[in-house]
């Protein structure tokens, strides 16, 4: 059985805050809720990976660094958020 590190759990909690965190902060997210928290989440995950990488995250939790994976969790939040307005739109 192979071990599961607390890497993506700890991304996928941070994703879901952050999510929460602007859905709350702009009222909603409509049918784009769903790209918003996976990208966030592996935002997340990815932003631990350059933070470790880098190793200039002040704030860590374990080996887990929640700054750098509070950025890439944005990060993930504004491509979907690019990429909602930047696309096609329906006509009334």
């Amino acid at each position: 059985m192979p071990e599961i590190g607390p890497a993506p759990i700890l991304a996928a909690l941070v994703g879901a805050g952050w999510t929460a965190f602007f859905v709350v902060v702009r009222g909603t997210a409509g049918a784009r809720l769903p790209f918003v928290a996976l990208l966030a989440a592996i935002g997340a995950w990815a932003g631990d990976a350059i933070g470790g990488r880098l190793g200039l995250d002040p704030l860590v939790l374990g080996d887990f660094h929640l700054v750098a994976a509070s950025i890439g969790a944005w990060a993930g939040i504004g491509f979907v958020v690019l990429f909602s307005v930047l696309g096609p739109t329906r006509r009334p």
